[in-house]
């Protein structure tokens, strides 16, 4: 072996060198690591408390660093370990130029122990820790332990360390460095001096990059280290890495287009194109836009972050101007951003905000990127058009006028039934406050949902049995109930209950009397009867319970305003009981109702 190692080729050779070379190279993240408490870049107020902290005298036996990835936790663990070990410390600048600074720094100190705690976290690790912290430093004045991601110790090894972590020797410090606080056990947080690091402002690390070019020579594009600092998402090294990996992409010059190419990210003027088409409602025009998009072979996932991103500074413009915002875009696409926050409304912004984040879950689901970014593009062009639900029920009881919904520009809207005209109102004698429902036979499905909807729960749960409502005379609503109902009618509408009715009749519709109707069956002559008999065919059943549907005020609004067609009922329709019901009774429970565009209306 030890001959074939001795006789080794010109060829290997070669490679070797070749590779000594480049492991010559350090990589900018590590070259210009923060080396003192002033270069922690956005963690001032860490940064002059631990100073603080060292020239009173005060330094803590243990500490707890958290904060996102590459904020400078490790990096001040590492300076503070230096501030106490420098020889001419304890001092808040250590030199970097002793033996023990240059040891820290280069992690070979053997009295500065930095420890994994993903790849160290059993309770063996632990107790070699605890069988070490008596013996005194070889060289320096304290023995320092930095522990990272010591969220990642099991509970066995945090509870091996409680006992020592109170009552170390004063010769021997803990630092501990996570990216997961919440996961640290309570009995470790209340041994700790936590600091808590925060992410890096867009400006911050934008001058520091700017800095970096210059130092090494090269030249940038202010948006090229723009879209860096903003993909870094507060993290310093993650943009410093990603700037090491851009510059060693080649080229004289690092342009924006190059870090679009890098990242598979679409550029600006693409995002904002495709935003206008979304705003003139052009489906057409997206999804040639996103065919473009997929030929370059750009990332479709890296689209819709940046889709998110630029509905969210419609949403920030819309609300608070361009002035002094956080934004994603560059500043020189942010007239045409103002523009377009301008041409939508608030609502139609936030419901296209739900629309792309629900794109952005269904990703992690499915393996078709496109056809899910194509659903959400699609839908965002016809969000106008959308109607919630509450507008819904809302438009059926004023008449069918849906407020907020606007016609598409480019696309002919199938026309409506003729809307019924809106129930007569009249106010009565002695409250003119008080809008009240003529008594008029055109007016009676209005009415009824008004009495529902103004009920109680008990008397709500009554009056939805009522199968129709009549006017006997001018001044007489006549309440029809089915006959198999009749044993109960005079519990209902009679004493207390029938004054409950009596005084909300009178608040719908004004002072009236009230009467009580047995409705017979046509078919064979017996009272009608509210659910099916035992013996009942299935089909008869069927079509007997889509004519009682039919008949419900809301339900045959929806029908005659926009023609919705009734989908289904459900199998237990008739036989959801209320609250003060009694066996035998029923109530109604619709499945579903849709409209022409395909949207459920749902009622129970």
């Amino acid at each position: 072996m030890a001959k074939k190692k001795a006789a080794a080729s010109p060829s290997t050779a070669t490679s070797s060198s070749a590779t000594d070379n480049s492991t010559e190279y350090t990589v900018l993240a590590r070259r210009y690591r923060p080396q003192q408490f002033a270069d922690l870049v956005g963690q001032e107020p860490v940064a002059q408390a631990l100073v603080n902290a060292i020239k009173s005298n005060r330094v803590a036996h243990a500490y707890l660093f958290t904060g996102a990835r590459g904020v400078g936790k490790t990096s001040a663990a590492r300076i503070l370990a230096k501030a106490l070990n420098c020889v001419k410390g304890p001092t808040p600048t250590p030199c970097d130029e002793c033996d023990m600074c240059q040891a820290i720094m280069s992690g070979d100190d053997t009295d500065v122990l930095e420890i994994d705690g993903a790849s160290n976290r059993g309770i063996d690790e632990v107790r070699e820790i605890r069988a070490n912290v008596q013996y005194r430093p070889s060289r320096a004045r304290c023995k320092i332990y930095i522990i990272d991601e010591v969220h990642m110790l099991t509970p066995q090894a945090f509870n091996a360390l409680l006992k020592t972590l109170e009552e170390p020797p004063a010769h021997v410090k803990f630092i501990f460095a996570t990216t997961e606080a919440t996961k640290i056990p309570v009995t470790i947080l209340s041994r700790c001096q936590r600091f808590d690091f925060a992410g890096i402002g867009l400006t911050r690390i934008l001058e520091r990059l700017r800095g970096i070019v210059a130092a090494e020579g090269l030249q940038a594009d202010e948006e090229a280290l723009e879209l860096i600092a903003r993909r870094a998402g507060g993290s310093m090294r993650d943009a410093q890495s990603l700037l090491d990996q851009l510059l060693a992409f080649g080229g004289a010059r690092l342009t924006v287009e190059r870090v679009h190419e890098l990242l598979g990210t679409a550029n600006e003027e693409r995002v904002a194109e495709i935003a206008a088409a979304v705003i003139a409602r052009d489906p057409k025009r997206v999804l040639e836009l996103l065919a473009q998009v997929v030929e370059q072979g750009q990332q479709l996932g890296e689209l819709l972050d940046q889709l998110l991103e630029y509905w969210r500074d419609l949403m920030i413009v819309q609300c608070a101007g361009v002035e002094g915002q956080l934004l994603s875009v560059t500043s020189k696409h942010r007239d045409a951003l103002a523009k377009h926050a301008q041409q939508l409304s608030a609502d139609t912004i936030l419901a296209g905000l739900d629309v792309l984040a629900t794109a952005k879950t269904r990703l992690r689901e499915t393996s078709h990127i496109r056809v899910v970014l194509e659903i959400a593009l699609v839908r965002l062009c016809h969000l106008e058009n959308l109607v919630s639900l509450s507008q819904l029920a809302q438009s059926l009881a004023n008449g069918g006028v849906v407020a907020g919904a606007a016609a598409p520009a480019n696309t002919a809207r199938p026309a409506l039934s003729p809307a019924a005209p809106a129930p007569e109102k009249k106010k009565p004698d002695d409250a003119g406050q008080v809008e009240l429902i003529a008594l008029r036979p055109e007016n009676l499905g209005v009415i009824r949902q008004q009495l529902i909807s103004k009920a109680g729960l008990t008397i709500g749960g009554e009056l939805r049995r009522v199968t129709g409502l009549a006017i006997s005379a001018p001044n007489t609503l006549v309440f029809q109930v089915p006959g198999r109902y009749n044993l109960r009618s005079d519990q209902v509408f009679e004493g207390k209950r029938r004054a409950e009715i009596e005084e909300l009749t009178a608040a719908v519709v004004g002072p009236c009397q009230i009467r009580v109707d047995i409705v017979a069956d046509e078919a064979n002559g017996q009272p009608a009867t509210a659910g099916a008999a035992p013996d009942e065919a299935p089909h008869v059943k069927a079509r007997r319970q889509r004519a009682e549907v039919l008949q419900m005020p809301l339900v045959a609004k929806a029908v005659e305003t926009l023609g919705a067609q009734l989908v289904g009922v459900d199998d237990d329709f008739g036989k959801a009981a209320t609250p003060d019901a009694v066996p035998g009774s029923e109530t109604s429970s619709i499945e579903s109702v849709e409209s022409p565009g395909g949207e459920a209306i749902e009622d129970d």
